[in-house]
């Protein structure tokens, strides 16, 4: 089952996209990513649509000009060297991304019927920077447009770095129905999720784990390598595991048919006492990744 969830490197290329994932090729409702690399002097167009999208630099930076507005997005060397500053794309927009120096930018995206935001800039020092777990289990997650960091219709993004060895993602958890509790209190969502993949080193690599419940059956455990894609449309994801050695990093695209754009998730009942754990642990100290360069 592997194959229909786990896209590696260049399974999914098309023209200018190293990927591209779209709501009709990943057989659900909302989610959708590309990844756009420019060459130097290289400029690209790109029409939203019928969804909202982020223009987030992975490698060097870019100019979006959208709606009369041009935003100068300064960029990173890299996924590991810092946040990035980002744009922010409504629906039924053209927009051209062109970059002096070349680069390689996500453009993660949601559909929606709503377009109630205007094209705007996203400045890297407003980005929350989250380090969560402990020990074994420590990762940073940047917070780049989640609800309370930064508005959107339906889309929700962030990227998660783990240290060599450790784990993420982790307890397994899922979000892929809305339930409330006996008090009519929201307990969990319904979103779709991509994770993509980037790992240190020319030979690094790390895993993914995806299952499901009995009512609802998938099985992936897959090998993922700088570039991979997992599709999880819903069941229980995690761990991520970045073997020792080499860093991983993924970026994180949600979005779902409720509108009040919550992300809300359920712990494997199994697992979430390992929450408990991390109280008496620190938080691994090669956190966080470019400190030197976000000081």
């Amino acid at each position: 089952m592997n194959s229909k969830y786990h896209l590696p490197k260049g399974s999914s290329a098309d023209g200018s996209y190293d990927i591209v994932v779209t709501p009709e090729s990943a057989g659900w409702g909302y989610c959708g990513l590309r990844i756009l690399t420019l060459q130097p002097g290289g400029a690209h167009s790109l029409s939203t649509g019928d969804s909202e999208f982020l223009v987030l630099p992975l490698t060097g930076g870019c100019t979006v000009a959208v709606d009369g507005k041009t935003f100068e997005l300064a960029g990173r060397a890299g996924v590991f060297a810092s946040v990035t500053d980002f744009a922010y794309l409504p629906r039924g927009v053209e927009a051209v991304i062109s970059s002096a120096s070349g680069g390689r930018f996500a453009l993660p995206s949601a559909r929606t019927e709503q377009g109630g935001h205007s094209a705007r800039y996203g400045r890297k020092e407003d980005v929350p920077v989250e380090l969560r777990g402990a020990g074994a289990c420590s990762r940073q997650v940047n917070n780049y447009c989640l609800p309370g960091t930064f508005d959107a219709e339906q889309l929700l993004v962030c990227e998660v770095l783990t240290p060599g060895g450790n784990w993420s993602s982790y307890p397994p958890h899922k979000h892929d129905e809305a339930r409330t509790d006996d008090a009519g209190n929201p307990i969990e969502s319904e979103l779709e999720e991509i994770y993509y993949f980037e790992v240190s080193g020319e030979n690094g690599f790390g895993y993914q784990r995806v299952y499901g419940t009995p009512e609802r059956p998938i099985d992936v455990l897959a090998e993922v390598r700088s570039g991979d894609t997992v599709l999880i449309p819903h069941g229980w994801h995690g761990p991520s595991i970045a073997a020792p050695g080499y860093d991983l990093y993924y970026l994180n695209v949600m979005a779902g048919p409720g509108q009040d754009r919550a992300w809300l998730i359920c712990d494997d009942p199994a697992h979430g006492w390992v929450r408990s754990t991390w109280d008496s642990q620190d938080i691994d100290d090669r956190l966080p990744f470019g400190a030197e360069e976000n000081e």
